[in-house]
């Protein structure tokens, strides 16, 4: 017995790697931490189940709210939140669009406004000010504007991707020293050439920092939206399961919104940083 574990242990960490198997165990620890703890509450009843009801009300309120689309459709009366699959592609399909649109902009009158020391200090402030109202602060002026809906939702995400984006890449850019852009035009370089070389791969660090930055608090203030002014996502699931004190399927929403965006962040944003960063030297790379 104790060889074959000895040997399935070997074969594991030839296929993954020490090191990321390594990683992947430490990673898990506080997951496992909370839900043991998750569970002794069960067991012990800390904490009654209207505050933290039990794990497997919660993974069961996945089957609950499929079968309530399914008995919505067989009585003609479905709405498009009924389903917890459509209120995670409604919220998905926001963060993406306006992610598609943040993102480049963002990054663009970032450099943009970098390049110019004199309009970055001048620009500073107003990102220091939209930064400081972007998002959830914007929700009752959205909703006077656009209504209930996707426009509500898209124009929040926005407002938070956009500035956070615009703020950092601007210190990106401003944090280069300007020897290095002389040097390029010294040596017969254009303008694009020290965009490309030179200012780009100096500010990436900031500009992947803003990137992550903007899609966790874009998540945060789309779930505030869809709670308040949307008809759709998992923001809107969440409110109204907790209006009919079914709390198992907040919990259930918090979890999904959770793993999607670790999902993102392990699987794009940091491949991205690794790509990015690491290919341009800018940060040490272990070995």
């Amino acid at each position: 017995m104790t060889t074959a574990v000895t040997a399935l242990s070997t074969s594991i960490q030839r296929r993954i790697g020490r090191q990321k198997l390594r990683k992947f165990i430490l990673g898990a620890i506080p997951f496992v931490f909370l839900l043991v703890i998750w569970q002794m509450n069960t067991a012990f009843e800390w904490l009654p189940p209207v505050f933290i009801p039990p794990m497997g009300d919660v993974f069961g309120a996945i089957i609950t709210l499929q079968e309530d689309c399914i008995g919505l459709i067989g009585a003609i009366t479905m709405h498009n939140s009924c389903s917890m699959t459509n209120n995670i592609f409604s919220s998905m399909g926001r963060v993406i669009l306006a992610a598609v649109i943040g993102l480049p902009l963002g990054i663009a009158f970032g450099i943009i406004a970098g390049m110019n020391r004199t309009a970055s200090k001048f620009l500073e402030p107003i990102g220091v000010f939209a930064n400081s109202i972007s998002g959830i602060a914007w929700i009752p002026l959205a909703i006077v504007w656009f209504g209930v809906g996707w426009l509500t939702t898209l124009f929040i995400m926005l407002n938070t991707i956009f500035w956070l984006m615009f703020f950092n890449s601007m210190l990106g850019v401003r944090g280069i020293a300007k020897v290095y852009e002389q040097s390029v035009l010294t040596m017969g370089g254009s303008r694009m050439d020290v965009i490309r070389h030179v200012y780009l791969p100096g500010a990436m660090p900031s500009i992947i920092t803003g990137m992550r930055m903007s899609m966790g608090f874009g998540w945060r203030a789309l779930i505030a939206a869809e709670m308040v002014g949307g008809d759709s996502g998992l923001g809107f699931m969440i409110f109204t399961a907790s209006e009919e004190f079914k709390i198992e399927e907040v919990f259930l929403g918090v979890i999904i919104i959770s793993i999607i965006f670790m999902a993102t962040d392990r699987y794009f944003l940091a491949p991205l940083e690794k790509w990015t960063i690491e290919r341009w030297g800018l940060v040490w790379k272990p070995t």
